[in-house]
This record gives structure tokens, C-alpha cells and sequence, in this order.
């Protein structure tokens, strides 16, 4: 039997800042080699005096910069600094080249607008601006210091004091249209691909939320029949001489068929929830009654702090009850012995917010708030209490931030009142 080498993982995707310096550094060798050629047939081809030496000793030091980054950037990350400051070292040079070849009389000085277009892709925006304030001071003084280059006279021209102004004018501002229009091109680029990674988050999400549904729906079918056999022989039991003459053995069947009766009313959730018929049709109260019953059938205890102010007529949502419940059971879960549970109205905005004296997040669960699974407990299906409350509550058009506070965790829920008001009311 063959067998087969174990597949590696496929290699990370390199940063995205280092491979824009590559490009520049390949970019520097091909401006190298033109400007090589250029100086050589200037000077050889066209007889054209150039100080080939200093303008050599530019090249050099450009050559320098290429080795030293190329060498240097695979032992430190990449960063926006050091993209500018190359971008700034390239300025430099070709000022210098500029200044020693005959200022702006030489056609080359346009090359300063491909400073300025790399600089608006690559870099951050305030950097992409100070990179337009220093090529413009740069071409500005190269066309006022550089001295005039002496040309053949089939070659030579003169540039007015006014042509010169006029040009260093143009550059700037075609250098700041150009800047602002890539800067929010590309911020506009930017804010779609992260609206694209939050609907293929959301899309991942609800498919498992559907998935599990279906899990919990097929349970909460086959829990139907032995709840409801419990509850038959419980109150067989309750009807028996020996346990009706027993205050103690009567208490714990009661309280047996309490937590039965638990059980069926969050199998119905469930089963309300996925979008089944259960017998029970939607129920008019009013968001004090809402939230007041559900704080006093939690198992628990839980402090009402109602703040609610003019009572709101609502229709009761199974899905935002059991989104609270695990709210509470999380926390009773983290070890809190006080719960409270905040009421109130802001504008058409319901705040609930629940308080405890638990242990609290820790840093990686309360960066993951809302993800499924995320959680430091070990016993297998645990995370799902605010992965699922978060998406009933984006559901109905509202959210859940979490925090920790003195001496335990902060959950806020929030919604819009036209999510749980009465049809008549909520238009």
C-alpha cells in the first residue's frame, strides 16, 4: 500500500506592505537603468556637457537604498513610515538629478507626478499629502536654483520667469486633484471590501444558525412525547395517599412538574423560533409585562430595575426571551450571585442592560462577542447563549456590546421599539 507525504498547509499570504516595497525596489532598479541610459547618451550621444560624476554619485546612492531595503525588510515588518520614506529618498534623487541636468528645461521633470501617484496608492492619506507638500517644495526650488545647462545651440531654450511659475503652479495642483481623488477611490475600495467581509461573516453565521435550527427543531420534536409522559405520571404520583400525606415528597413533585413544565415552555420556544406551529399564537402585553415575566419564571434571581418610564404596547417575542434567558444563565453560569436586568427607553431605541458580579470576560472572549463557540468553558456546545442572542437581536434590527465593569461584565441590549410594537402603533 502507498503512501502518501501529509499535505502542508498552504503558506500564509505575505503582508501586503512588504510586497508594495518590493514593487518599489524593482521600480528603483528600472528608474537605475533609465536614468543610466539616459545620462550616457545625453552626454556621449548628444555631446551634451553633464556632471556625470555627482550625477553618478546619485545613481550610487540610489543603488545603496535599493541593496539596504532589499536586504533589510524580511527581519522588521513593512510599515507606512518606511513606504514614505523611500518615496522621499526617491524625491530626493531625482531633485538632485534634476538640479544637476538643467531644472525645469529638462523634460524629465514630469517624473515627479509618478512620486506622487505611488505615493496616493501606497501610502496612508496624511503621508500621501505630505509627499504632494514635499515634491512641490522640491520642484519649486529645483526650478529656482538649478543652474542653466549648457546646450548645443540646436538644443538650447528659454523659460520666462512667468513659464516657470506657471508650471510649478500646475504641478501642485494637479498634484492635490490627483491625491484627493485616488485617496477616495481608494477609501471607497476599501469601505466595500470590509462591507464584503461582514455579509460573508453574516452569510457563515446564518448558515449556521439554519443548521443548528434544524438540530434543535428535530430535538425539541422527539423531547415532545416523554415531557409530556413526565408530566402524566408526575401527576399520578401527586394524586397518590402516600405521597399526598407527605408535605415533603408533595413539595418535590411539585417542583418536579415546575421544571417540567420549564422544559415544555422552551421546547416551544424552540419550536416557535425555527417557524413551527406549536399552538400558541403570538402574544399582545406590553414590554413592562414582557420583561417583568420573564425575570420572574428565570429559575434564578434577578433584580427588575425598570426604567421604562410611559408603558409600551408590544408583541411578545419568544426569540428576544430566550436571547435575555441566556443572557442570565451566562452569567449565572460565570459564578454571579447578583443579575440585574436595566429597562430602559432612549428616544425609539429599548436599552436593556444586564449587570453582574460574575468573574467577568476574558480578553479573547470579549474580543469574539457574538461568534459562535467562543467561550472558556470546556463542556462541549458551550458558546452559543450570545452567539445566538447576538443574531436575534441583529434580527429585529438591534445589537449586543458587552464590556467588564468593576466586580463583574455589562451586556447591553439594544433595539427599536418598531420591532416589538403593535402594527397599528408602529405605523
Amino acid at each position: 500500500m502507498s503512501t502518501q507525504p501529509p499535505r502542508l498547509p498552504p503558506p500564509a499570504p505575505e503582508d501586503a506592505a512588504a510586497r508594495n516595497m518590493r514593487l518599489l525596489v524593482l521600480l528603483r532598479w528600472m528608474a537605475v537603468g533609465g536614468q543610466l541610459a539616459a545620462i550616457l547618451i545625453v552626454r556621449y550621444g548628444l555631446g551634451i556637457d553633464l556632471p556625470v560624476v555627482a550625477m553618478g554619485v546619485v545613481l550610487a546612492a540610489l543603488v545603496m537604498l535599493n541593496v539596504m531595503t532589499w536586504l533589510g525588510h524580511p527581519h522588521w515588518p513593512v510599515t507606512n513610515f518606511q513606504l514614505f520614506g523611500s518615496l522621499a529618498c526617491d524625491v530626493a534623487a531625482l531633485s538632485a538629478q534634476l538640479y544637476l541636468s538643467g531644472g525645469p528645461a529638462n523634460p524629465f521633470i514630469s517624473l515627479y507626478f509618478l512620486q506622487v501617484v505611488m505615493g496616493a496608492v501606497l501610502l496612508h492619506a496624511w503621508s500621501s499629502w505630505v509627499l504632494v507638500g514635499l515634491a512641490s517644495v522640491a520642484l519649486g526650488l529645483v526650478a529656482w536654483l538649478s543652474p542653466p545647462l549648457a546646450l548645443p545651440p540646436w538644443f538650447a531654450s528659454h523659460l520666462s520667469p512667468v513659464y516657470i511659475v506657471g508650471l510649478w503652479a500646475n504641478f501642485v495642483l494637479a498634484a492635490v486633484l490627483l491625491v484627493l481623488f485616488v485617496t477616495r477611490i481608494a477609501a471607497n475600495l476599501r469601505s466595500r471590501d470590509a462591507h464584503l467581509a461582514t455579509m460573508r461573516q453574516r452569510a457563515a453565521e446564518q448558515d449556521q444558525i439554519v443548521r443548528m435550527g434544524l438540530l434543535a427543531s428535530g430535538a425539541a420534536h422527539e423531547l415532545g412525547t416523554p415531557l409530556a409522559s413526565i408530566l402524566v405520571l408526575l401527576g399520578d404520583w401527586r394524586s397518590e395517599p402516600a405521597i399526598r400525606g407527605d408535605a415533603r415528597l408533595a413539595a418535590e413533585v411539585d417542583e418536579m412538574q415546575a421544571e417540567v413544565l420549564r422544559c415544555k415552555t422552551i421546547v416551544s420556544g424552540i419550536l416557535f423560533a425555527a417557524g413551527e406551529v406549536t399552538g400558541e399564537a403570538p402574544e399582545r402585553t406590553t414590554l413592562r409585562r414582557f420583561l417583568s415575566g420573564l425575570v420572574a419564571v428565570w429559575p434564578g434571581r434577578v433584580t427588575y430595575d425598570d426604567r421604562l418610564g410611559e408603558d409600551r404596547a408590544i408583541v411578545a417575542d419568544k426569540a428576544l426571551g430566550q436571547a435575555l434567558t441566556n443572557v442570565f444563565d451566562n452569567a449565572a453560569e460565570a459564578g454571579a450571585g447578583e443579575i440585574t436586568l436595566t429597562a430602559a427607553i432612549d428616544a425609539a431605541t429599548i436599552v436593556l442592560t444586564v449587570r453582574d458580579d460574575g468573574g467577568g470576560f476574558s480578553p479573547a472572549v470579549l474580543a469574539g462577542i457574538g461568534r459562535p463557540y467562543n467561550t472558556s468553558k470546556d463542556r462541549r456546545g458551550a458558546g452559543l447563549g450570545l452567539f445566538l442572542a447576538t443574531n436575534v437581536l441583529r434580527t429585529l434590527g438591534g445589537t449586543l456590546t458587552a464590556r467588564n465593569v468593576a466586580g463583574g461584565a455589562e451586556l447591553v441590549l439594544r433595539l427599536p421599539v418598531a420591532a416589538l410594537a403593535l402594527e397599528e402603533e408602529a405605523r
